[in-house]
């Protein structure tokens, strides 16, 4: 959608009303002040006369706008819209946030969606009125806005940790962009290292980012849509949770990532995320695979208000806010499902601990002692000896081989419809296998875990005819999610 195709009256509303169901979806810009917003900002709503209304920050930015100071745009939750859309636009932007362009460029990025850099431009200013280089642009900026408004890290390391080539970049892009250097930004806008703002508190009363200990060791708040069922999702990770790469109870969730580990807790209103790392320069890459893996960025009204005039309406009330919990890294969900096939979930996990232990990177961390493998790393271990059958094995190897061929890619740059396709040309993966590695890793709302037994009993329990699936479009993962947890 184009900023122009925003619909005016409907966006001041939500302004006027302050209405925290629209927060992420739009940006509020006011010719007045060149001040672009949230639609929840606690400022006094302006003239309409004197309001744009943008989709995405970048946009606003190119424009000539400056983010906010007490609502804080950084602290925006996902637009839902891109979040659940799996066509060029929306995939570019999910990799623009895991930092591929950041560490290859636009060029490397269109190259990533196979697509040429000028299609790409041009895509992008249809949809969004500014190119993918505005975009990646704003997302460096506005984490590097929250680093410095919220923590003690150097400037030099705030510059690398959001994406900069370099210190010189960095300040000039901010001065262009904000009007002011990366040091007088600290300097004035609050927080552990500065003194408070004078245009108010912000109206996420805890910081989005906080020191914790050591100069690589952060707090970040990761906001997300009311209501969330959090329980849901910590207890379908804890079961789920592989012997020395997790550790997960119903009250928080860790694992080792590369160069170190992440801790996720609930806290009211958001979700901490403790992230220690020897290179801050992941911490981009990180946020964005822990909103994916908790389901940060769904649109809870919009699919209650599907299902709830369904058969499923007893389970909408039951569970409000209720998840599809996606994963951390695409090709490890693969590997989850095809070794979860036809076997208990413990039975799985056990498996998949000693498939960790046997082919994964040892770390330095007590409790999280492995690396998931990567699809190089699994393709050369020796999988022998682990209680895998024969079949299973050449299963994963094949799989490996296509990840690593760049054939299939599990992290977003391909359509999801084509990794489906490419998935099922691998000997060994059917259809409940490409359909539930849809649901968690491809992030389609609308995939359907085809020939699940557990399904299948659930709905007799309840008397729902098979026919009813289809009614359930385009949010059958949810449907699913709401079965599986009906018990």
């Amino acid at each position: 959608m184009s900023p122009l195709e925003l619909d005016f009256d409907s966006c001041y509303r939500a302004v006027a009303a302050r209405d925290a169901r629209f927060d992420g979806r739009f940006y509020t810009a006011v010719t007045s002040t060149r001040i672009y917003c949230r639609p929840i900002c606690p400022a006094r709503t302006p003239a309409s006369r004197n309001v744009r209304f943008y989709r995405h920050a970048a946009s606003a930015e190119a424009a000539g706008f400056r983010p906010c100071k007490r609502c804080r745009p950084e602290l925006s939750p996902g637009d839902p819209g891109w979040d659940l859309r799996g066509d060029l636009i929306g995939r570019a932007l999910r990799l623009i946030d895991d930092g591929a362009a950041d560490e290859r460029g636009v060029a490397g990025l269109a190259t990533r969606l196979h697509i040429t850099e000028r299609h790409l431009h041009r895509l992008f200013v249809a949809e969004l009125g500014v190119g993918p280089l505005a975009v990646a642009r704003t997302k460096r900026l506005l984490l590097a806005k929250q680093l410095l408004t919220e923590t003690r890290l150097p400037v030099t390391e705030v510059a690398f940790a959001a994406g900069f080539g370099s210190v010189r970049q960095f300040n000039a892009t901010m001065r262009e962009t904000y009007g002011f250097t990366p040091s007088e930004l600290r300097a004035t806008a609050g927080g552990p290292s500065g003194p408070s703002s004078p245009t108010g508190p912000s109206v996420s009363a805890p910081p989005a980012v906080e020191v914790v200990a050591g100069p690589a060791t952060l707090r970040l708040r990761l906001h997300r849509r009311e209501p969330y069922d959090i329980a849901g999702v910590l207890s379908f990770l804890t079961s789920r949770a592989i012997p020395g790469l997790e550790v997960a109870s119903p009250t928080s969730y860790s694992r080792a990532v590369p160069g170190g580990t992440i801790t996720l807790t609930p806290e009211p209103g958001h979700i901490a995320l403790d992230v220690a790392v020897d290179d801050t320069r992941q911490l981009a890459r990180i946020v964005a695979r822990c909103r994916r893996l908790l389901d940060l960025d769904a649109d809870p009204d919009a699919i209650a208000a599907a299902l709830g005039e369904t058969s499923l309406r007893p389970l909408i009330e039951s569970r409000p806010g209720l998840r599809v919990p996606g994963t951390f890294d695409g090709f490890e969900l693969a590997v989850r499902a095809v070794v979860g096939q036809q076997i208990s979930v413990a039975g799985a996990r056990t498996l998949l601990g000693r498939i960790v232990e046997r082919a994964g990177r040892l770390t330095e961390r007590p409790g999280l002692t492995h690396l998931f493998p990567t699809a190089a790393e699994l393709l050369e271990a020796d999988l022998t000896g682990l209680g895998l059958t024969n079949r299973r094995v050449a299963t994963l190897k094949e799989l490996a081989i296509a990840v690593s061929e760049g054939r299939i890619d599990l992290d977003g740059g391909q359509d999801p419809g084509e990794a489906v396709a490419e998935l099922l040309d691998v000997p060994g993966i059917g259809p409940w296998t490409a359909s539930y590695v849809a649901l968690r890793a491809l992030r389609d709302p609308d995939a359907w875990p085809i020939g699940d037994l557990v399904l299948k009993k659930r709905m007799a329990c309840l008397g729902i005819p098979d026919d009813h699936i289809e009614r359930w479009r385009p949010w059958r993962a949810y449907a699913a999610l709401h079965l599986w947890s009906s018990s």
